[in-house]
């Protein structure tokens, strides 16, 4: 996937993605860079002889770096999958940090992997509306984990400051790794279905399934498929454009969950204003937006966990290989049961074999 062109050359680099934006439409970096077949963090890599990036010094998974953003005041945070992009606009909170694992509460809501950060840049570039300023975080193969960018209302002084405090002007050349690909599921046949049922019936917390996942060997879609239509229900793809547009109609308040290997963003509150572009399905608010590729969604399922406070739905979104896009549940209080107007959302969405 890389070459020594894409790490020792970069003006080589760099002469290539331009010709390739002079051709062509605009084109964010990522999909300029899989036009390149090239990682992402490539084209910032060769950005750090132009000026424009700089490397940021990786220790403790960034961990100091990230307890220093609220520094900054409103930013703009971002996490994104293949299939769908979550941002948010406010100040970091302080970081909650538990080895590799980690949390940031708050307006900008965050669960930490930091195992999976490896790389990161400050990168500053120009755009149509001016210069840009982000912190811009990788895993080993330069797919993109998170990133924050500077805003209106940031703190642009403190945010320059951070910036120069954790630049590592020592880095060497960055080299990635090939990505890794989806784990291989078992044959259903190899799957203990009874106990992994048994074992769903008897969970106490919705976070808890992720375990039982790894307990029984199975891969996500694979467990809802076994568990049965009284845990696990295919609905049609077109249900998240439904589920949203509802919860704006009747000021439902969600929590809505983008993630990849690395950082899981949450969205906690209403939804208002819902627009589709093209393939995108658009959640357009002043403090949050989702942009969620609907023709990236092969499967869609109404997902039912037991808690301590009773049955937990929700609506669950994937692609081709398996791998999830983005989970919608109904916003709860702290220790608060599931609201019923959520609860009759999510069990009304349609059957999949009758969309």
């Amino acid at each position: 996937m890389t070459d020594a062109l894409t790490i020792d050359e970069p003006a080589a680099l760099l002469a290539r993605e331009a010709a390739l934006r002079a051709d062509g439409p605009a084109r964010r970096m990522r999909d300029a860079a899989a036009a390149l077949g090239v990682p992402e963090a490539a084209l910032l890599e060769a950005r750090r002889s132009t000026g424009a990036a700089r490397r940021l010094d990786p220790r403790d998974g960034f961990a100091p770096l990230l307890s220093r953003l609220g520094s900054a005041g409103e930013v703009m945070a971002l996490t994104r999958n293949e299939a769908c992009v979550h941002e948010t606009r406010g100040p970091y909170g302080a970081p909650e940090i538990f080895g590799a694992m980690g949390q940031i509460v708050g307006e900008i809501d965050l669960r930490l992997f930091l195992s999976h950060w490896r790389i990161g840049y400050a990168l500053c570039e120009e755009t149509r509306s001016g210069p840009r300023t982000s912190l811009q975080f990788f895993d080993a193969s330069g797919t993109a984990i998170h990133k924050v960018h500077a805003t209106p209302a940031t703190d642009t002084a403190a945010f320059e400051t951070l910036i120069r405090d954790f630049t590592d002007t020592a880095a060497e050349p960055a080299r990635f790794e090939e990505p890794a690909g989806p784990a291989a599921e078992q044959p259903d046949a190899a799957i203990d279905a009874e106990g992994l049922r048994a074992a769903w019936d008897a969970l106490e917390h919705s976070h808890a399934f992720h375990g039982l996942l790894r307990r029984f060997g199975a891969g996500r879609v694979q467990a809802l498929r076994l568990g049965g239509p009284a845990r696990a229900r295919p609905v049609g793809t077109g249900s998240a454009g439904e589920t949203l547009r509802r919860a704006a109609a009747e000021a439902l308040p969600l929590m809505i969950f983008t993630g990849n290997p690395g950082c899981v963003q949450i969205h906690s509150g209403p939804v208002c204003r819902i627009e589709t572009m093209g393939p995108w399905l658009n959640v357009l608010d002043p403090r949050f937006n989702l942009h969620l590729r609907e023709d990236r969604i092969a499967s869609a399922w109404v997902v039912r966990k037991p808690s301590r406070r009773g049955d937990i739905h929700s609506l669950e979104l994937f692609d081709a290989a398996g791998e999830i896009i983005c989970q919608i549940f109904g916003e709860r209080p702290p220790g608060g049961t599931e609201r019923a107007d959520w609860r009759a959302l999510a069990t009304g969405l349609p059957d999949a074999a009758s969309c």
